[in-house]
């Protein structure tokens, strides 16, 4: 592994490396078989790029804080959302085996927030993740963003992965999933997880017990503002950034455009065509100087 990753790095083939394993006799021995690898590639391979690391459940906490002090970023995957579903399809994990790990590292990353490590790379410097798997067992998208919502908020999560799931053998406890991997839906566990990181989004505001999956026709944000049409129209010249990133076709980067435009003139439909909104998708749901585009023609 050290010279593969050695011989592709130095031809510029790839920056970092992703370092996993299944389990090997027992989380320790595999744990222990990772630290060695990237031990070796820190000090003997002379290797500085970025190293994400799998961290397996059950391992010991002094192997998983050892890792922490040579990788970039490590993940404990949830694999799946609840302790029903891995009791049936991974019964060799458990939520604890799975929280333990992540509760720790989380505690180390505080803690060298406020007292750095000294003489010793900073502990895992490109924070942690986690992945869940979308469509093996029968967990709804509201059940799937709390969980992720929850996940960010204890444990200072850097990102969640959703991965649409995949039958690889004919395990009669494996799903059949008609019309093959959920891939939609999928896609739109990622949107909604965007909305929640950078938007200001919460669970509650996508999702609910009453409806508990997400729209295919419409992206979650589209979604949201079709069912609050009381919050519209915004006006471009006076709403606040967070007001302006619930309008759909205005991201961000075009939200702060806008604050900053807006300082020295008062904007139209022309100048957002100019920064760079999306005029077709914002049109409904924005007004310029109290008039919307339709009006203003």
């Amino acid at each position: 592994v050290c010279h593969l990753t050695m011989e592709f790095y130095r031809r510029n083939y790839i920056e970092g490396l992703f370092l996993s394993s299944g389990v090997l006799k027992s989380p320790d021995y595999t744990m222990d078989l990772l630290y060695q690898t990237l031990w070796k590639l820190r000090n003997e391979y002379r290797f500085n790029g970025y190293i994400h690391m799998k961290v397996i459940p059950g391992a010991d906490p002094v192997l998983v804080e050892q890792i922490g002090l040579l990788a970039d970023r490590v993940s404990i995957n949830m694999e799946l959302p609840t302790a029903e579903g891995l009791k049936k399809l991974a019964p060799g994990k458990t939520r604890e085996r799975i929280l333990s790990p992540m509760k720790q590292i989380s505690g180390k990353i505080r803690q060298r927030e406020i007292v750095p490590y000294r003489g010793q790379r900073t502990f895992v410097p490109a924070g942690q993740s986690t992945q869940m798997i979308v469509g093996a067992t029968p967990e709804s998208d509201y059940q799937m963003i709390t969980i992720a919502e929850a996940l960010y908020q204890r444990f200072d999560l850097k990102r969640v992965y959703y991965s649409a799931f995949v039958r690889v053998n004919e395990d009669s406890l494996l799903p059949a999933i008609p019309g093959g991997p959920p891939l939609l839906r999928e896609h739109r566990l990622y949107q909604a997880d965007w909305l929640m990181r950078f938007y200001g989004f919460q669970a509650s505001e996508l999702l609910s017990e009453k409806h508990p999956d997400f729209n295919l026709l419409l992206d979650p944000k589209a979604d949201w503002a079709v069912s609050h049409l009381e919050f519209f129209p915004v006006e471009i010249n006076q709403a606040d950034y967070y007001d302006l990133l619930r309008v759909p076709g205005i991201g961000y980067a075009s939200a702060r455009r806008i604050i900053g435009a807006r300082r020295t003139h008062s904007l139209d439909f022309a100048d957002l065509k100019r920064i760079g909104v999306v005029l077709k998708r914002t049109l409904y749901f924005i007004s310029c100087n109290g008039r919307m585009m339709y009006n203003s023609r």
